[in-house]
């Protein structure tokens, strides 16, 4: 496993997938805007998509994952260095009322032009500011274990949690100094 860095101020990380050609964060941009990618998804999930979202246009689910995309591309690609990252993710069990060591994390838009968006970027969060992505999805369900593809991503999410732990990863310091050492 390898890590991105995705803004310069070494705020933000992304897991680079061994046998992935690229990492988490680009790959999941690439999929949610990729108009052949999202068809086959919404057609194989058009009762998720209707039951909750009550959207039985697979083109307008379509438009709307990209449009939403674009601008949570433009949220996390134009984070400036006094953004407070913390707004943008929240954590992972939205009953969780306080941190743990190298917590789940979640990131969504907030701004409902339509519907709540039903897409998400997750991370582990190493403190208070600091982040690494570890995967994204389409939620179209109540919770993440209903679906094979988003339980996918919570098991994507141990996997990097339970290599930064045994690595000793537990905080920034601790994760620039393994990132030097590679180098």
């Amino acid at each position: 496993m390898e890590f991105s860095i995705i803004t310069e101020d070494e705020r933000l990380w992304a897991a680079k997938y061994d046998g992935e050609a690229d990492n988490a964060l680009d790959t999941l941009f690439e999929q949610w805007n990729d108009v052949v990618w999202l068809r086959d998804f919404f057609k194989a999930n058009i009762d998720d998509l209707t039951s909750y979202f009550k959207i039985t246009d697979v083109n307008q689910a379509i438009y709307d994952t990209i449009d939403d995309s674009e601008r949570l591309q433009c949220l996390i690609m134009d984070i400036s260095p006094d953004a407070d990252l913390d707004k943008l993710f929240r954590p992972l069990e939205n009953s969780r009322s306080s941190d743990m060591l190298l917590s789940k994390e979640k990131a969504r838009l907030k701004e409902y032009h339509k519907h709540a968006s039903w897409l998400r970027i997750y991370a582990i969060k190493l403190e208070p500011g600091i982040y690494v992505i570890t995967g994204g999805a389409i939620k179209l369900t109540r919770t993440m274990q209903e679906r094979e593809h988003t339980l996918h991503e919570l098991e994507k999410m141990e996997k990097v949690r339970r290599f930064l732990l045994e690595n000793n990863i537990i905080d920034k310091d601790a994760f620039t100094d393994y990132m030097s050492e590679l180098s």
